[in-house]
């Protein structure tokens, strides 16, 4: 795979018109991946930034139906870049496992991102074999915590691509990357084969091409939600920013 980007947008922040008009911005540019995250009250893994815009979302009543519409939209719109969905499991628990992934094919859904579902849980949950059923990428996420033997779990059950979290904590805009990031890249690359999507504080062009030394997608996602937050004509700006970081070398 060539060297890529992976975007982040919240659906329905700042509205659900505003989600699409993001995304397709971003299609304009030549994003890859775009992850669409489904609002949820409690995004334990996110920072401050995308937090915020779970709470604007869900406020301005955005549910995960409309966020399926939004899915079969943009799918519709172009036949490049490959969207997922972003959520945690309580959302896709509560919707119903095999529901929601035919569901999100039909819709045109490359994968999932659901970083708080455990593997140790599918034979409770299916949710891998109902992704496998309706065709999904299981995106399956690890951290510098994670073990030689976790990893080697991982292996075995990933599809598509693997996230490979930055650094400790949650997401959010950071003016520094792990300093043992290629070592831990490395780490994972023993044992993974798939492209690695490595993203939190990914937020300007040097930490996109220290990225690209060692894995295969950048993800930015607390760095767009921010020049939303600033208000005023936004699109501009997340056309500048992301044509900037697409700039980068991906030697």
């Amino acid at each position: 795979m060539n060297k890529q980007i992976m975007t982040h947008i919240v659906a329905g922040y700042p509205s659900l018109k505003a989600s699409e008009e993001i995304a397709l911005t971003m299609i304009e540019v030549g994003v890859y991946f775009i992850e669409i995250q489904i609002p949820f009250s409690d995004p334990v893994a996110d920072g401050p930034v995308i937090m915020q815009a779970n709470e604007k979302a869900l406020k301005a009543g955005t549910k995960v139906e409309d966020c399926f519409k939004l899915m079969e939209k943009l799918c519709a719109k172009n036949s490049t870049t490959k969207f997922l969905f972003m959520s945690y499991f309580n959302i896709l628990h509560s919707y119903g496992v095999e529901k929601f992934c035919k569901k999100a094919q039909e819709c045109g859904c490359y994968g999932l991102i659901v970083p708080d579902m455990p593997l140790d849980e599918e034979e409770h949950e299916h949710y891998l074999e109902n992704c496998q059923k309706f065709g999904l990428k299981a995106v399956q996420v690890v951290s510098p915590l994670s073990t030689d033997e976790r990893l080697k779990k991982i292996a075995k059950v990933a599809s598509g691509l693997v996230y490979c979290i930055s650094r400790y904590g949650t997401t959010g805009v950071s003016s520094t990357l792990n300093t043992n990031l290629s070592g831990y890249l490395r780490k994972v690359k023993k044992y993974i084969q798939l492209p690695l999507a490595v993203g939190f504080g990914i937020s300007d062009k040097s930490h996109v091409q220290a990225v690209w030394q060692e894995a295969e997608i950048a993800v930015i996602g607390s760095k767009v939600v921010r020049l939303i937050d600033e208000g005023g004509n936004y699109l501009p700006k997340i056309e500048k920013f992301l044509k900037q970081i697409k700039d980068a070398d991906r030697k």
